[in-house]
């Protein structure tokens, strides 16, 4: 199967009212070539599930700036002001989870487990409304698992199979992401024939990838 797609073609596979991951820490690992095709489409009402909502007028700011994101689920808002007038506006709704819960939620999505127990933000407002448990006289909150229709995800290098390779810090969220959606499209930077990867250095195998979009400079 030929797994290299457009990204025009990638951002079409998203539809109205999805709920999509989105790999990056900041802008860092964060699939850029597939968003501005994902800006230029016109998809709405979008539920996303990152880190952050992206930089003003840079990434997934972008789709918030147009008021194309109904819902954001992730951990680090603020650095957008965008995102924080939209809240306030009544235009975004918001769910904030601490980083690890965060993180652990994605990789439960994946591992198949419904929801697990934390002790993290319990008796804050993050956590009200959240089913409490005490277990060996700590509270913990009980946490849902996280898993989307579709993620976005960016890794350094990819042979024709789909088996990724990231580089330094872009292998933030992008991993866990792969292996909790129901199609994931990966942008990478490089292709290579399949075999010239070392089993050693694939992070993601390819039964995890469903398409691949290689990289391309932003034009300014």
């Amino acid at each position: 199967m030929n797994k290299l797609i457009s990204a025009m073609e990638a951002a079409s596979m998203i539809k109205d009212g999805n709920r999509i991951m989105v790999g990056g820490f900041g802008l860092v690992g964060c699939p850029l070539t597939i968003l501005r095709s994902l800006q230029k489409s016109g998809t709405a009402n979008l539920e996303i599930i990152s880190n952050n909502l992206g930089e003003p007028g840079k990434g997934l700011g972008v789709l918030v700036k147009e008021k194309r994101v109904r819902k954001g689920i992730g951990s680090y808002f603020t650095s957008n002001p965008d995102v924080v007038n939209a809240f306030q506006m009544g235009e975004l709704e918001i769910e904030l989870l601490p980083q690890g819960t965060l993180s652990e939620a994605i990789r439960a999505g994946g591992a198949g487990i419904a929801a697990f127990y934390t002790p993290v933000g319990a008796g804050t407002e993050i956590t009200k409304g959240k089913e409490e448990r005490e277990i060996e006289g700590k509270t913990y909150i009980l946490q849902p698992s996280l898993k989307a229709d579709i993620a976005l995800i960016k890794a350094h290098k990819a042979d024709e199979l789909g088996n990724l390779v990231y580089t330094k810090s872009a292998r933030n969220f992008n991993p866990i992401m792969a292996t909790a959606a129901k199609v994931v499209i990966a942008e990478v930077d490089q292709i290579v024939k399949k075999g010239e990867l070392s089993p050693e250095e694939i992070v993601t195998p390819h039964l995890f990838v469903d398409y691949l979009v290689m990289k391309e400079e932003e034009i300014v």
